[in-house]
């Protein structure tokens, strides 16, 4: 059994212009005294062709942690858009929150991130080169999902995934899942501007 669960995040500040930071609320659930940190990380993926145009955002260590619930607020740089492919910079990605302990990553939980124009003219003929100071993000917050790995929490065991979604949207389930060959376990889907939900997620 895992000594410790992310029991809930709320997604902050959701929708902001690109420039400004991720807020994430996180609150973890651990039934046994943890000795060492936990490293939390935010990974922003620039492109689903290759893992080299990710970017971790921040990287935080939360410990020693006690038996209980605890909660902390995590927040995290907007991307560099210059190590985005342009092509990249709009559309539908990825950003991850990912929790590990002893170097063993033992939880990721993805959102889908819709960064488009807020103005119909832009939307219809977008420049060349984005407008930035003109681009919304939107986290989907009400569609994570969490992969759940498997460790030994003395840092032995290999990991084992188990991958769940949480609160699936119906018309997100419909899309093909895509057949990149890109690490992350979140699929791309090309899904047009909406507004999104503002939900916290439920465990």
């Amino acid at each position: 059994m895992a000594k410790v669960q992310i029991s809930n995040v709320n997604v902050l500040a959701n929708p902001a212009p690109f420039s400004d930071p991720f807020q994430f609320e996180v609150t973890i659930e651990c039934i046994d005294d943890l000795p060492n940190d936990i490293e939390c990380k935010v990974v922003y993926v620039g492109s689903a062709e290759s893992e080299q145009y990710d970017q971790v955002l921040d990287s935080i260590l939360v410990g020693p942690v006690p038996a209980g619930r605890h909660m902390f607020v995590f927040k995290a740089d907007a991307p560099d858009p210059t190590k985005i492919p342009t092509n990249d910079i709009l559309g539908v990605t990825i950003v991850l929150i990912v929790c590990s302990y002893l170097g063993k990553e033992f939880v990721r939980v993805g959102y889908y991130v819709n960064n488009d124009y807020l103005d119909n003219e832009l939307r219809e003929n977008p420049p060349e080169i984005p407008q930035l100071d003109k681009v919304q993000k939107n986290i989907l917050a009400s569609n994570p999902r969490v992969t759940r790995f498997k460790i030994d929490w003395d840092g032995q065991e290999q990991q084992h995934p188990q991958e769940q979604q949480i609160m699936a949207e119906p018309e997100l389930q419909q899309h093909n899942q895509p057949t990149s060959s890109h690490h992350h376990d979140e699929p791309i889907v090309q899904v047009p501007p909406v507004e999104m939900s503002m939900d916290a997620m439920a465990f």
